[in-house]
């Protein structure tokens, strides 16, 4: 994943007095690259463990343009339009189908009325490829739900299809991982 997230930053436009925020960070990784453009970067996760694992590599790398917060996606305890650019990867395949609908909805609120959100998340329809079987192998031992989840991600047609359901219009779109990785940065219609 390393190359996606170098690759974020400068797909998603990000520069010094930004405001970002990363939805789903786990360790944080994405805030991370986002502060090295100069942009104030915000992680949120559900789960302590990964904010506190965030937290101590704020520490040790002395970060000052970094926060990271115990959020649900689903219900961010931001004002509204406070942010230039809100990104998900790898998130939403992970939620039921509301859940999906509600982060989307969420991003939209606190990312400014013209601003951007970014997607990554698996592409559909799938390449085919070995990569694609690996993905739906892993996705099948995360467990029943999860599985079910990626499931119905795919069958709701993916993030394009996800996008434009939401009223977000597709700004630019890139492959990552032999096509099997979907990037998109669409654009706040507010």
């Amino acid at each position: 994943m390393r190359e996606v997230r170098i690759f974020l930053p400068r797909f998603s436009d990000s520069k010094e007095g930004n405001k970002i925020l990363d939805v789903c960070s786990a360790t944080g990784d994405q805030v991370f690259y986002y502060a090295r453009s100069g942009a104030d970067a915000f992680g949120i996760d559900l789960d302590p463990k990964m904010v506190e694992f965030a937290e101590k590599k704020k520490k040790e790398r002395g970060s000052d343009n970094v926060s990271f917060r115990v959020a649900d996606a689903r219900k961010l305890p931001f004002q509204d339009s406070f942010f230039d650019l809100a990104s998900i990867c790898l998130g939403l395949h992970q939620l039921d189908i509301r859940g999906i609908e509600e982060t989307i909805s969420e991003m939209k609120r606190v990312v400014k009325k013209e601003g951007f959100l970014i997607f990554t998340d698996y592409t559909f329809p799938s390449p085919g490829n070995f990569y694609s079987f690996l993905i739906k192998k892993v996705e099948f031992m995360a467990g029943k739900e999860h599985y079910q989840n990626f499931k119905d991600y795919l069958a709701e047609g993916g993030l394009s299809f996800l996008l434009k359901k939401n009223n977000l219009t597709e700004e630019k779109i890139h492959y990552f991982k032999k096509g099997n990785l979907t990037i998109i940065k669409a654009k706040n219609n507010k």
